[in-house]
């Protein structure tokens, strides 16, 4: 109906759109009862942003909770508020109901995407380094992102149009109106720094010009990013307001904005906040089998999702296969502890390492099973990881993981410990006066996306990071995915070896089995 109210500003959406429903969207029943060889009545669909509420509520423990989707859109939603109960009883009365919603093209997600690309990064995939760039900005541009939007006070809001072109072009999400507003777009090849970032740059090329432009646009950044703070604050309140609930469940691309959710955490009512590691669209496939399951089949509830270690693993012996057959040299270090200590010793050393272990992580986060580990004490660690590891950004920050009894010494929050959020690395919390000099590379301008770890969960990866605060007395690693830039996290061992060996990474393990290099720095 959008399309077509907008015709014919919008012809090239509608072919577009009518492209992909009669390639594709229209024949995925036919085609999943054909490859499958289903009986086309057992195949359900349920609707997008259900799909992403069930998700969330039916893999929290919680018995009843509130619940928030935001996302770009799904269907013709991009918010949606209700609440959900559970029976853990085998009575088979588990429900959700989604009371309210907000419709295209009126999205959060498109907002910020809009800024993302404006930003010079590529919609969908970086909208994460716009949170990152924030901070690095003071949101001076308040006044003008809200002639973009009109927020109300229970947190559902409306787009100004005429700022936006993703309702009728299929390349550009925002008109010459917003040109007009911020002025010109970054370009993406440009390199992002200010004097915050670079307070000692002696570069001919980064003069005070360039640097005040960039300044600009992390201005910009952070405006957007307090904007969608704020709306998603007003929004989880008033879900708070219609249900009286204690605990609240989110789901959407939207909350994956872990500062957002940082001060949801600390400034609403809710005393408890659940997100599943896969918020995005990732997660609709369990929203989706979850909410069949347990309401339309009437099914009582045996799971809550305690960790994110469900993906494939390889096993010893595939690891030492490929090993062998590429003729690479490894060393076998069967007992644990002798290996956890290798690794504590390296990551003392100022050393680099690959860990790769178990089963890999569900969702997009890294969580200890396919991630890059460094001494998080020094500030040029940061640089260090970015530029000759990761091959990345300069300003991108970087997680501190911590022991989940320690949390509450280092960041200042009203629950950092056994909060699900901060499993999942799922919020950005402030480092408390002091503890954030005391670990340079993960401190993000006085905050941390951080990731608290249990050794029920994952009894390594806890355990470099207990012994690594013996030796040091501070309880934290850096922990990034173990990719390079523009590449996913690594899956197979040969995916691992092509990391390690393109990158300055010094020591790679692989289960038990541990390979060094020469260092080069």
């Amino acid at each position: 109906m959008t399309t077509l109210s907008l015709y014919p500003k919008s012809w090239q959406v509608f072919r577009e759109a009518m492209i992909s429903w009669f390639n594709e969207k229209l024949w995925i029943k036919g085609q999943i009862v054909r490859m499958l060889g289903m009986n086309p009545d057992r195949i359900l669909f349920i609707d997008h942003h259900l799909s992403h509420a069930a998700s969330t509520f039916f893999c929290s423990p919680y018995e009843e909770a509130a619940i928030l989707t935001v996302d770009g859109v799904g269907e013709w939603t991009t918010a949606a508020m209700g609440y959900g109960r559970a029976d853990w009883s085998g009575n088979g009365c588990s429900m959700i109901k989604l009371e309210s919603e907000i419709r295209f093209p009126h999205s959060l997600g498109l907002l910020y995407s809009a800024f993302t690309a404006f930003l010079g990064f590529q919609v969908n995939e970086g909208e994460y380094k716009v949170m990152g760039m924030a901070p690095y900005g003071e949101p001076k541009y308040l006044d003008e992102v809200m002639k973009l939007v009109r927020v109300e006070k229970d947190g559902s809001f409306s787009l100004n149009m005429d700022y936006f072109k993703f309702t009728h072009s299929t390349e550009q999400t925002y008109s010459k109106k917003f040109i007009e507003l911020f002025g010109e777009p970054r370009r993406p090849e440009y390199d992002f720094y200010t004097r915050i970032t670079h307070p000692n740059c002696d570069h001919p090329e980064w003069d005070d010009t360039v640097a005040r432009q960039n300044q600009k646009y992390a201005n910009i950044a952070a405006s957007i990013q307090l904007t969608t703070e704020d709306i998603l604050l007003k929004m989880a309140n008033e879900a708070h307001r219609r249900t009286g609930l204690k605990q609240l469940c989110m789901a959407g691309g939207v909350t994956l904005n872990s500062v957002a959710n940082g001060r949801i955490v600390n400034e609403t009512p809710f005393e408890d906040v659940y997100l599943q590691p896969a918020a995005g669209d990732s997660g609709g496939a369990l929203g989706a089998t979850l909410y069949v399951y347990h309401v339309l089949l009437n099914k009582p509830r045996k799971f809550v999702l305690e960790h994110a270690y469900w993906g494939q693993e390889y096993s010893p012996m595939e690891i030492e296969t490929f090993l062998k057959n590429k003729g690479y040299r490894y060393e076998l270090v069967e007992d644990e502890d002798v290996l956890i200590d290798r690794v504590v010793d390296a990551l003392m050393k100022q050393e680099i390492v690959g860990w790769y272990r178990g089963r890999f992580e569900w969702g997009p986060r890294a969580l200890g099973n396919r991630s890059i580990l460094a001494d998080p004490r020094r500030a040029e660690m940061k640089n260090i990881v970015n530029t000759k590891i990761k091959y990345r950004e300069p300003f991108r920050p970087f997680a501190p993981v911590i022991l989940e009894e320690r949390a509450a010494e280092y960041f200042d929050a009203k629950d950092p410990a056994d909060c699900y959020p901060a499993r999942y690395m799922l919020l950005v919390h402030r480092f408390k006066d002091g503890k954030g000099e005391e670990v340079g590379a993960v401190n993000h301008m006085g905050t941390g996306r951080l990731q608290t770890i249990k050794r029920e969960t994952n009894p390594m990866y806890y355990e470099i990071v207990r012994r690594f605060g013996e030796a040091t007395g501070v309880p934290v690693i850096l922990n990034t995915s173990f990719n390079l830039r523009g590449e996913p996290i690594v899956t197979t061992p040969e995916n691992a070896y092509w990391t390690y060996s393109q990158s300055e990474i010094d020591m790679l393990v692989m289960d038990r089995y541990l390979l060094t290099k020469e260092k080069r720095r």
